[in-house]
C-alpha cells in the first residue's frame, strides 16, 4: 500500500507508520467513509477513520472537514464523548474532495436497542451536556442554523408538507426564547455509537450549526419516534425538559421543523416497506402533536 493516497495521507500525521489495510464502513450518506489499520512505530496498532466529503458538503462548505476538524478538537478538549481529531486535508492532492482523519471508536449504531428508553435516556443527557457548554468566541466557524428551505414546486403531501409550511411560514422564525448554543445538526440514533449499552461517540459533525437548542432536541424527538418508539421519545423529552431550564414554549414549531426534513426524501431512504409505513404513520403523528401544542393556550 505504499504508494496509495492512503499511505501518503498517514506519511503526513506519522512518516514512519504503515498502513495494513483498508476497508469501506457501512453508513455513509453525504461521505464515503473508509476505516484504515495503521502501524505505529514501535509495534503497536491503531484504527483510524477517513471520511471524504461528497459533492453536496463541499458545494454548501467548502470548509467543511477543516471546520469539522476544529470542531472535533474543540467537543474533545471539554470532554465530550466524539471521535478523536486526527487530520484534515482540503488540499485536494491527495483526494479529490476534502478529507477529515479521526480516531475509530468501537461501537456501532443500533436502531433496535433491546432496551430504547435507556438509550433515549443517554442521548437526552448528552444533549443536556453539549448544549451547557458556553463557548466564548470558539466558534467563529459556525454558520447560524439554516431557514427553513424553499417551498418546493411539488409538495410531498404524503408527510403533510403543505400543511407544515403553511403552520411555518407565516411565522418563521420564531421569536428566540432560548440563547443560541452549538447544535449538533443532525442527532439521531443513527450518528450514535454504541459499546456494551453504552453510548461511546457521537458521530457526523459536518452539520454542526448555532441556534436554538430546540432545534436539537426536536430532531431527535422525531427520529428517536421513529426507531425507538413513542415511550422513547417521551423518555427523552422528559429528561432534557428536567435538566434543561428552557423555554419550552416554541417547541411545536421546532417539532414542524424536524417533520419537514423527511418530506420529498424518506421514499428514498431504501426502508423496507413495514418500516416505512411505521415510519410514516409515527410522523403523522408527530405532526398533528406540533400543530394541536401551537393552539394550546
Amino acid at each position: 500500500m505504499r504508494d496509495t493516497p492512503f499511505q501518503q495521507l498517514v506519511w503526513r500525521l506519522n512518516p514512519h507508520a504503515e498502513v495494513l489495510r483498508s476497508w469501506a464502513l457501512a453508513g455513509g450518506v453525504s461521505a464515503q467513509v473508509m476505516a484504515l489499520e495503521v502501524r505505529i512505530p514501535g509495534g503497536s496498532v491503531e484504527r483510524w477513520v477517513l471520511r471524504q466529503h461528497g459533492e453536496a458538503d463541499v458545494r454548501g462548505k467548502p470548509s467543511v472537514a477543516d471546520d469539522e476538524f476544529h470542531l472535533l478538537r474543540l467537543l474533545t478538549s471539554a470532554g465530550l464523548p466524539v471521535p478523536r481529531p486526527l487530520y484534515a486535508d482540503s488540499s485536494g492532492v491527495l483526494f479529490p474532495a476534502p478529507v477529515l482523519v479521526t480516531g475509530y471508536v468501537e461501537g456501532q449504531t443500533v436502531l433496535t436497542p433491546a432496551n430504547p428508553t435507556d438509550c433515549a435516556v443517554q442521548m437526552a443527557d448528552f444533549l443536556l451536556r453539549l448544549h451547557a457548554v458556553r463557548w466564548v468566541g470558539e466558534l467563529p466557524f459556525l454558520r447560524p442554523l439554516p431557514d427553513l428551505s424553499e417551498r418546493p414546486a411539488v409538495l410531498d403531501e404524503t408527510l403533510d408538507e403543505g400543511t407544515i409550511r403553511d403552520a411555518l411560514e407565516p411565522v418563521w422564525p420564531p421569536t428566540p426564547r432560548n440563547a443560541p448554543t452549538l447544535l449538533h445538526g443532525d442527532f439521531w440514533p443513527g450518528n450514535v455509537l454504541w459499546r456494551e449499552g453504552r453510548l461511546a461517540a457521537v458521530i457526523d459533525w459536518e452539520d454542526a450549526a448555532l441556534g436554538d437548542p430546540l432545534a436539537d432536541l426536536a430532531n431527535a424527538r422525531l427520529e428517536t419516534l421513529f426507531f425507538y418508539g413513542p415511550d422513547a421519545m417521551d423518555e427523552l423529552t422528559g429528561r432534557y425538559r428536567a435538566g434543561s431550564g428552557l423555554d419550552f414554549a416554541p417547541l411545536p414549531l421546532w417539532d414542524l421543523r424536524a417533520a419537514l426534513r423527511p418530506a420529498g426524501r424518506l421514499a428514498g431512504w431504501g426502508l423496507e416497506a413495514e418500516v416505512e409505513e411505521t415510519l410514516r404513520a409515527r410522523h403523522g403523528w408527530f405532526v398533528r402533536q406540533a400543530l394541536n401544542g401551537l393552539l394550546a393556550p
